[in-house]
């Protein structure tokens, strides 16, 4: 993961309402292997969180300066530390106006991976620890937590470039169950959501299971496909990459690579080349089986609740929606 400009800023800002203070770094940090650990470290942590968003940005203005410096730096206008200096006056300003921000340290990040270039930028904070010293005494040391990463985004600044019609080339963290507090952030980047990742994920899915069913595959064959989207869509998931429609048709079926892409292609799916993978939606797409005294059952789990109901009463399943052919294979008995 080559870096080509990393710099740290701190923002000291205390929940009681006490002004925000800027320390600002003057000069980019070194490249080192303490800062690649660390943006390795902080790509795993991103890329692991769940109920991230994914969008674009808004148009430049007055509310929304972001993508303007950004633009500016990168068609060499000014250098990486006045540029992330600019970004960060004004992430200072938009936290003194947020009550519920606390401040912390702010990373920001070019670097590549493969043939891409990226923006990362995080508020980190440090946890408190111990740690044995030389002298054998335990000492408190301070330490990055990345796994409380709640506030940080990430530019897929090739895609920015190169595809303007793109909705999905930022990534950033959503707050919880509603909460405001990250609100701020996301308004710092300018971003605006542009694609529903759970949705499109569960769209995935669903063409997936009408696939299966359309093409009457044996079960085992039915279980090695849904093995082989769940692990190619968990993978690009912890890369932070998206779902390529196109590459996962080939890995389902290799003697006919395109029958999965083409079957999107020719249904009102709605669904763009790429997708960006929602890990929770996947982590639910499993296959419950069962197979006794000439009775084979398998269906998804995520139908469980819905076209699937057990009673454990009563030892019973109610299925709704009978595929079709199932369906029409009762009727002529």
């Amino acid at each position: 993961m080559p870096i080509r400009h990393c710099i740290v800023h701190f923002i000291d800002k205390k929940p009681d309402g006490s002004p925000a203070v800027l320390h600002a770094r003057d000069a980019e940090l070194p490249v080192n292997q303490a800062m690649e650990n660390l943006m390795a470290d902080l790509n795993d942590s991103y890329n692991a969180k769940q109920g991230k968003a994914w969008g674009f940005f808004h148009d430049e203005s007055g509310a929304y300066p972001f993508s303007g410096w950004l633009k500016g730096y990168l068609d060499n206008q000014q250098d990486f530390a006045a540029f992330s200096r600019q970004a960060v006056e004004h992430l200072q300003k938009l936290m003194e106006e947020s009550n519920l921000s606390t401040g912390g340290h702010v990373l920001l990040s070019h670097y590549q991976q493969g043939m891409t270039d990226y923006l990362a930028i995080a508020l980190l904070h440090h946890s408190e620890g111990v740690t044995v010293t030389e002298a054998l005494e335990v000492a408190p040391a301070k330490h990055l937590d990345l796994g409380q990463l709640h506030l940080a985004a990430r530019i897929n600044l090739s895609e920015w470039q190169n595809n303007r019609q793109s909705k999905q080339y930022i990534s950033f963290i959503k707050g919880k169950n509603g909460k405001k507090v990250s609100d701020y952030f996301r308004d710092f980047i300018g971003c605006q959501e542009g694609v529903d990742a759970p949705s499109e994920t569960r769209t995935l899915l669903k063409a997936f299971s009408d696939f299966v069913e359309q093409e009457d595959l044996a079960e085992e064959q039915a279980r090695e496909k849904t093995q082989t989207l769940v692990d190619y869509a968990s993978t690009q998931a912890r890369l932070g990459e998206p779902i390529t429609v196109e590459e996962l048709s080939g890995l389902l079926d290799e003697d006919k690579p395109r029958a999965f892409y083409d079957h999107i292609r020719n249904s009102d799916y709605g669904l763009a080349p790429e997708i960006p993978p929602d890990k929770r939606t996947l982590n639910q797409f499993r296959r419950f089986t069962g197979r006794a005294e000439g009775l084979s059952i398998s269906f998804e789990a995520h139908l469980l609740g819905s076209r699937v109901e057990y009673d454990e009463t009563t030892d019973t399943l109610t299925i709704r929606q009978v595929p079709t052919q199932l369906k029409d294979q009762l009727k002529r008995r």
